[in-house]
């Protein structure tokens, strides 16, 4: 029965509040006159303090049972209580433990990594000491043939120099002296030897010998014809090719000076 108060307590209170704020809702079934706060107030008030006083008349009184109810129910709260803290206890140990011997695997773990990579770098430095030995060992060995091989030129060259005949050493530096002060073809330059009294064979010897850029040389004559006077580039080719260069060399000549 006390139930039932409550529930009826419930609803009239629900309904005082909704009057309140929207008195035609609750009193639809009242006449128009009568559907405002005052009505709500007194109808659904009242209704709330009755089911309430009758709600507490029809509760039960607490009697020895739900005393002793409530003291098991105590003593159950308690041993739960205590079990719980036992469990939580536990826990904390296992996860305690758990936690150090992670962190004992973590240590071993990372102690293994840091010895691995120090050999790693000690193996690193080996391969690279004994790399730069064998480079240095190597670029000795390089030098010291290089070397040889130098000295070998050299001697061949000195031989070479020594076996040439006096007038061929002579058309060689006139060769060279004429190169410092104008410009020469390959055979304009053995023609010219010749005419200085050199035989064909010192004056072919000398152009040989010397180490001369011949398309160079085209270029500065072709310089030179344009420092005096005026040429149209077949007309330069034409010249050039006249003084015994090669056609290509009157050709790369007389594009180097723009024409």
């Amino acid at each position: 029965m006390d139930d039932l108060f409550l529930i009826l307590f419930f609803i009239s209170t629900l309904a005082l509040i909704i009057g309140l704020i929207k008195p035609n809702i609750v009193l639809s079934w009242s006449p128009a006159a009568k559907r405002n706060r005052k009505y709500v107030a007194m109808y659904f008030g009242i209704a709330t303090v009755v089911f309430f006083i009758l709600f507490g008349v029809t509760t039960p009184p607490t009697n020895e049972s739900a005393v002793n109810s409530e003291q098991i129910e105590s003593e159950n709260e308690d041993k739960i209580e205590k079990e719980e803290e036992a469990a939580k206890l536990e826990a904390e140990e296992q996860a305690k433990k758990e936690a150090e011997e992670a962190a004992k695997l973590e240590a071993e773990e990372q102690a293994k990594k840091e010895a691995e990579e120090a050999a790693k770098l000690e193996a690193e430095k080996q391969a690279k000491k004994e790399a730069e030995e064998q480079a240095k060992k190597e670029a000795e060995e390089q030098a010291k043939k290089e070397a040889e091989e130098q000295a070998k030129k050299e001697a061949e060259e000195q031989a070479k120099k020594e076996a040439e005949t006096m007038s061929q050493q002579q058309a060689v530096i006139m060769a060279e002296d004429y190169l410092d002060y104008t410009a020469f073809s390959k055979s304009g330059l053995a023609e010219q030897l010749v005419f200085e009294g050199f035989s064909n064979d010192d004056a072919t010897y000398a152009v040989e010998k010397i180490n001369v850029d011949w398309k160079e040389q085209a270029v500065k004559m072709a310089e030179d014809y344009l420092d005096y006077t005026a040429f149209s580039k077949s007309g330069l080719i034409e010249q050039l090719v006249f003084e015994g260069f090669s056609n290509n060399d009157a050709t790369y000549a007389a594009d180097s000076v723009g024409l």
